[in-house]
């Protein structure tokens, strides 16, 4: 049996790691739709990364303007918001130091060299372009992470936290993403459908990597319904919300296999979230309401987090 401990540190080292790649793609995100937008209104975009993060009470807490360089500054930079990216990165090192014994060498190495390369991009203000390279960095900098944490773990109880600390994450990073969609404001009614409605949807579909995947699948022009059905219920698609609860649960049954008595709660309601993601009806998804349908994903995904932590003693 794992200490709680060692658990607890390697779910939320996943989980800060993670985090860390979200961020950074929700600041592409939206820096795409602001890049398309047409009216005076500059400040949509931003203000829905800040609701998207999860941020929301800490920012306005600092009684700042939700402008490009605040939110930036704010969502990658900032010391005081325990989600900014430096943030992430650090507490995510702090975690893999406590829990150095249960990580390969690769794995150590990798956190361990993010932490200080990321010196290089805190010295000072950031123009555009190594703004864009930070952002590409700390993306390419949490791939090779869980690379190594897959090519090097034994398949015990300290991969099988990993992991799930890792699709936990990712599950609600993802609904949030494509939750930014509801919070953007068109510059008008009618542009429902229209050119800037569309490059606002692809700019989700390349942040999360996936225009490739929407072409395969779906072919054609971007639709709202199609975005939503291959983030959402689509288990061939590695960053939708079906198969991070399809790899959440095959990793919680793997730790219950080898300790029968803990977190049964937590694997009954990982199996039933993935079941109704995996049949979800994308047209009665978007009838009821999609925001509504995701606030939901994410309040679940949260209260699953803490039956997790509840059922392992973190």
């Amino acid at each position: 049996m794992m200490l709680a401990r060692t658990a607890d540190g390697l779910f939320w080292l996943a989980r800060y790691m993670e985090r860390a790649d979200y961020v950074a793609r929700l600041l592409q995100v939206a820096g795409h739709m602001n890049a398309v937008r047409v009216d005076d209104n500059r400040s949509s975009e931003w203000e829905s990364a800040i609701v998207a993060s999860g941020c929301g009470e800490s920012f306005d807490a600092a009684d700042e303007s939700a402008d490009e360089a605040s939110v930036i500054r704010f969502l990658a930079f900032e010391r005081a918001n325990p989600s900014s990216i430096v943030n992430c990165i650090e507490i995510a090192r702090r975690n893999a130091r406590a829990v150095r014994t249960s990580l390969t060498t690769e794995m150590w190495d990798a956190v361990n060299q993010t932490s200080l390369e990321l010196a290089d991009f805190t010295q000072g203000p950031l123009d555009a372009d190594r703004l864009a390279e930070f952002l590409d960095w700390v993306k390419a900098r949490v791939g090779l992470f869980h690379g190594v944490c897959s090519n090097g773990m034994l398949r015990r109880d300290s991969y099988h936290f990993i992991r799930t600390g890792q699709f936990l994450e990712r599950a609600d990073n993802t609904a949030r993403l494509l939750d930014v969609k509801y919070h953007v404001q068109l510059p008008e009614v009618t542009d429902v459908g229209g050119v800037v409605d569309y490059y606002q949807w692809l700019a989700i579909l390349r942040v999360v990597g996936a225009r490739r995947a929407y072409r395969v699948l779906f072919k054609g022009r971007v639709q709202p319904a199609h975005v939503a059905e291959l983030l959402i219920s689509r288990t061939v698609f590695p960053r939708s919300l079906a198969f991070c609860f399809e790899q959440i649960t095959q990793h919680l049954d793997a730790i219950q296999a080898q300790d029968p008595e803990l977190a049964a709660a937590a694997r009954r309601q990982a199996h039933v979230m993935h079941a109704q993601l995996r049949f979800a009806s994308i047209d009665r998804v978007i009838e009821e309401g999609l925001h509504e349908y995701l606030t939901d994903i994410i309040d679940r995904t949260s209260a699953l987090g803490a039956e997790i932590a509840k059922g392992h003693l973190f």
